[in-house]
This record gives structure tokens, sequence and C-alpha cells, in this order.
């Protein structure tokens, strides 16, 4: 089993790095929590490639300091599209 365990932390963050992924789509991709990606990227990957849990976890703090603004532009896509439906 921590083979299992080792194997997916290292496929999660290959894909965080190649596909520039947030938590929420590498858990849906993935079949897993948030938490458990999470918990994958910042704990286990240290102990197994830190230099890759590094890289994933670049990205990972990109992409949570950009979250703000796709929300924003979600939230006006939304009300554009409502706005539309009218």
């Amino acid at each position: 089993m921590k083979g299992y365990i080792e194997e997916r932390a290292i496929n999660i963050a290959n894909y965080i790095i190649e596909e520039n992924a947030t938590v929420r789509q590498t858990a849906k991709k993935f079949g897993i929590s948030k938490s458990t990606v999470h918990k994958d990227v910042t704990e286990r990957l240290m102990q197994i490639n830190p230099a890759l849990a590094s890289q994933a976890r670049t990205v990972l703090d990109v992409n949570k300091s950009e979250r703000h603004i796709r929300g924003g532009l979600a939230t006006k896509e939304k009300y554009l599209h409502q706005k539309g439906a009218v």
C-alpha cells in the first residue's frame, strides 16, 4: 500500500506541473479529495522527492494567489449569461 501512495504522490505532482493544474482539478482527475492532493504534495512528496515537491508547490502557490481573479471572472460570466437569458 505504501508504494501505491508514493507513486500517486509523484503522479499528482507531475500532473500539477505539466498541466499547471489547481488542487481542485487534480483531485477531480485522480478521483481523490482536495485534502489528499494537498497532503500528498506538501507532506508525503517532501520525503520522497523534495525537488519535485518544490516544483509542484510553486505551481500551487501561483494558482492560490490567482484564485480570487478566477472567481471574479467566473462570477462575471455567470451574470452575463443570466442577463442574456432574461
